[in-house]
């Protein structure tokens, strides 16, 4: 790679992904896209150009919800109702959806419901066919789907009632650490099958085996200490690793989605 500096303006969003190994690290910034993978153990700078803009409407700002959105945008949009992190709740069914049209195509079709380990076992829920996108967001380095059923809601009924027995969340500072313990997923699986309700034993789905996700990182960080664009606007430090959304650094990591609609210049 050149010595040159390259540098790249732009409205954050959060990283989108090529499915190799280690995983490729995308970032769109105008008109450029960046290979991050390419600008490991380089000196990035990251600079706040104090403008934010929604990134549903485009309407300047001065603070966001939910990464990125304009307070209407937040209480309108239907990917922002209360329901996407509890679905289980999902109204849908009761016509009373912020919009019918999105949640048919979004939510009133086949998920997933898996294990991944990112800081430990957990359980989850996505979208069939959106599965790897959603696994390596949450940083984890195995996952396996356990269930497929029909809708969003079925989804978040079933991941309800396993949090009984496995874990939701995820520890995002054992996560970019590295603080993982490798398990055995099918045994895992195994040991859920035998709590599943009667109503969503029909679902289990018997992979033969998990996927395991290797991410582009140099070398393990030891303390985690977070970088905020808006206590910070300037951050200029050598890139050691990608993992989830976050760019880690020698000297802290940058949730790049957290950000998302801020203005910036990125060089290296």
């Amino acid at each position: 790679m050149s010595e040159k500096t390259i540098a790249c303006r732009g409205f954050l969003r959060g990283f989108t992904h090529r499915y190799e190994n280690p995983i490729q690290y995308l970032l769109t910034l105008g008109d450029d896209t960046i290979v991050m993978n390419e600008w490991m153990g380089k000196t990035v700078r990251i600079a706040f150009l104090e403008r934010i803009a929604c990134i549903s409407c485009g309407r300047s700002i001065k603070k966001t919800y939910n990464s990125g959105y304009c307070y209407p945008c937040f209480t309108k949009l239907p990917e922002n109702d209360l329901c996407i992190v509890k679905p289980n709740e999902c109204h849908h069914h009761l016509g009373t959806c912020r919009d019918p049209e999105w949640g048919e195509a979004h939510c009133m079709i086949p998920h997933y419901v898996y294990l991944a380990v990112s800081s430990g076992v957990k359980v989850g829920l996505t979208r069939k066919h959106n599965e790897r996108k959603r696994w390596v967001d949450q940083g984890a380095v195995r996952a396996i789907p356990i269930a497929e059923v029909p809708n969003r809601k079925l989804a978040g009924e079933l991941e309800v009632h396993l949090t009984q027995f496995v874990a939701d969340k995820t520890d995002w500072r054992k996560m970019l650490k590295g603080d993982v313990t490798l398990v055995d997923l099918l045994a895992v699986r195994d040991e859920l099958y035998a709590h599943f309700p009667e109503a969503f034993q029909s679902y289990q789905i018997a992979e033969d085996e998990w996927l395991d996700i290797v991410y582009p990182i140099l070398e393990q960080i030891t303390k985690v200490k977070a970088y905020n664009l808006d206590k910070q606007p300037v951050i200029e430090d050598e890139l050691i690793g990608i993992k989830g959304q976050y760019m880690i650094f020698k000297g802290g990591v940058l949730n790049i989605r957290k950000f998302s609609g801020y203005e910036v210049e990125m060089s290296v």
